[in-house]
């Protein structure tokens, strides 16, 4: 058992603002924080932080307590294991009553990264490179970048300093392959780049080939320490400056975020190699910061920056875009000396409702009636994800710029009576809508179910959302309904294959039962016809009952 003495100095450690801010947007209402509850539905926001008290309280739903009790409540785990988790994230180290299991925290990640650090400095070939990005030797040792050597070298270290080769693949930094029964190190032959939690804990790691991998970049896999989208890269360095200059810079690369710091832009950040996320949205949050997003000017650079914008101003931010055309990135005009021209590009980025809309845009051909239509429709509908403040004002802009002369403003036509239907919709919905969106939000995000989902359902047998289902299928994440849904986090999508397959077959049964009592009330068939159906459908229950996924048929 964890002794309460330990459990007394971390409660002393914990900042609740900092806890629940880490899981949900907070907001600042006086001395307290408020935001939308995370335990039930609501429209106005009654969830409370104190940070006089350190405790949290719904008005709503009743739901409060401290630090822990949130934690234990928000990710359904049990007082220790709550703890434990708060423990490893504030790099506190518990005691227990049993002295079997009093040992401290495990330095295995920070032994490690010393290791890289190490052998990066004996590296000639990975120290030229580093000197070619104009990369100081003072920037190497504030980063701790290192470099990984071959794998059996990261896997001889390890056992040497007495580390469980099963305690390093549950830090990511060692993989199992079970059916050639082979243990390697993913990080080989690579500059390292460490990442840390916002409390200062080394969670995972970049890496950089120097070998021509066709793997560029890579990062420690998910594990119950490093979660990439709610984490980003050197947060933990760049924080004060942030909270300082009410300011954040977020870039695509690890290189641009030390080229910058280099520079004096030491509010600099970058994605962990995936898109910006809901899930990074409480971290923005903390000290209501303005946000620049610097983004490559290629396709991928222009998609990602349109989808962050579309996020961000939907989410209520102040901030712009700032896109690099030619090639070029921040790390390159750093290091070609541009460093006033970077200065007063960032001080005028492009709003992110005008990026937007401008993107949209130029995606059309306006010269097209029918094209200018379909354009002024999307951007209607991106306007609705605003408040009706910005929806006026860009109602003229979005006008303006639909080609030659625009188009009369009276033409835009903002009707939120939709968007409040679809609300109120989720607000008052029965189970089975909310299954429904679970299953949308689940194919969504995750993909690799699409093709099981597909040989059991089809959208029409959806009764509520079966326009939602149908977007998402066709991947058009950009739709309104799905950004709803997205960013709702009281949906829950599905996790596991088993988990999927139970919640279908609970679906399924249902459907087909429907579908039975409709035949068996039919008039406008023949006997033999209801007959058959009447067959088929209870076969497929009775399969179902059996746990058997059975296979739609149009």
């Amino acid at each position: 058992m964890i002794s309460q003495d330990s459990i007394e100095a971390l409660k002393a450690r914990l900042d609740v603002v900092d806890v629940v801010g880490s899981y949900v947007e907070l907001k600042k209402a006086g001395a307290n924080f408020k935001a939308p509850c995370p335990f039930h539905d609501e429209k106005t926001a009654s969830f409370v932080v104190s940070p006089a008290k350190q405790i949290y309280h719904c008005f709503g739903c009743g739901a409060g307590g401290d630090s822990i009790k949130f934690v234990m409540e928000y990710e359904k785990l049990t007082y220790p294991e709550a703890i434990e988790k708060l423990a490893g994230s504030y790099n506190f180290t518990l005691t227990y009553t049993d002295n079997k299991q009093n040992k401290p925290r495990s330095q295995l990640m920070e032994k490690l990264n010393e290791w890289y650090q190490n052998l990066l400095s004996h590296n000639q070939t990975a120290m030229s490179y580093l000197r070619e990005r104009g990369i100081y030797e003072s920037s190497i040792e504030k980063f701790g970048l290192g470099y990984a050597p071959k794998s059996h070298e990261t896997i001889n270290y390890l056992q040497s300093q007495q580390f469980n080769i099963r305690e390093a693949i549950e830090f990511g930094v060692v993989g199992h392959d079970a059916e050639r029964r082979q243990t390697f190190a993913r990080f080989i032959e690579r500059i390292t780049f460490p990442i840390y939690s916002a409390n200062g804990s080394i969670v995972g790691f970049g890496g950089r080939t120097i070998t021509g991998h066709s793997a560029k970049y890579v990062n420690s896999p998910e594990t119950k320490y490093f979660n990439k989208s709610r984490l980003l890269y050197a947060y933990n360095i760049a924080k004060q400056a942030i909270y300082k200059k009410a300011e954040i810079i977020i870039t695509e690369g690890y290189l641009d975020v030390i080229m910058l710091h280099q520079a004096g832009f030491d509010n600099a950040v970058a994605t962990l190699g995936t898109a910006l996320t809901t899930e990074h949205l409480p971290m923005l949050r903390k000290g209501t910061p303005r946000i620049i997003m610097a983004y490559d000017g290629d396709k991928a650079g222009r998609a990602a920056a349109l989808k962050a914008s579309k996020l961000l101003s939907a989410s209520g931010f102040n901030g712009g875009v700032v896109v690099f055309e030619g090639g070029l990135d921040p790390a390159d005009m750093v290091k070609e000396g541009r460093v006033n021209e970077l200065s007063n590009i960032f001080h005028s980025p492009k709003p992110f409702i005008e990026f937007v809309l401008d993107e949209l845009l130029s995606l059309y051909d306006l010269r097209d009636p029918k094209a200018k239509e379909s354009c002024m429709a999307e951007g209607i509908s991106y306007l609705k994800t605003l408040s009706p403040i910005l929806q006026e004002e860009y109602k003229t802009y979005l006008a303006s710029r639909l080609g030659g002369l625009g188009v009369s403003p009276s033409l835009v036509k903002i009707t939120n009576q939709t968007n409040s239907s679809q609300k109120e919709l989720v607000q008052k919905n029965t189970h089975r809508d909310v299954w429904e969106l679970s299953l949308v939000k689940t194919i969504l995000e995750r993909p690799e179910f699409i093709e099981s989902v597909l040989d059991v359902i089809e959208p029409s047998m959806l009764q509520f959302h079966s326009r939602e289902f149908s977007l998402a299928l066709e991947n058009k994440t950009d739709a309104p309904e799905l950004m709803a849904i997205l960013v709702d986090e009281k949906i829950r999508a599905l996790q596991t294959a088993e988990e999927l397959n139970s919640e279908l077959l609970t679906f399924l049964t249902r459907f087909y039962d429907r579908e039975l009592k409709k035949i068996n009330t039919a008039s406008n068939i023949s006997f033999e016809q209801k007959a058959f159906y009447i067959r088929k459908y209870r076969g497929k229950i009775a399969q179902l009952k059996r746990g058997v996924l059975v296979r739609f048929e149009a």
